[in-house]
């Protein structure tokens, strides 16, 4: 069982910015603003929309790598 911790590290990172793009655009589709001044409701479902796109795209990333050692 080798560890290769660049690739792991590099398809964590591609995962969540991934995600975290997916979440931006997913909330500027809805109308949200997530650099509009001041914290309003709808900043702060930007913000929350870009973490969770975030997080998910890591646990994807994390599943991938799991498939793919679960393969060798």
């Amino acid at each position: 069982m080798k560890k290769n911790l660049w690739a792991e590290g590099l398809s964590d990172a591609i995962g969540f910015v991934g995600g975290a793009l997916a979440g931006f655009w997913g909330g500027r589709l809805l109308g949200l603003d997530l650099f509009a001044p001041g914290y309003g409701n709808a900043s702060i479902f930007a913000i929350l929309l870009v973490g969770l796109g975030g997080g998910l795209g890591l646990q994807w990333a994390r599943r991938w790598q799991k498939s793919r050692k679960e393969k060798e």
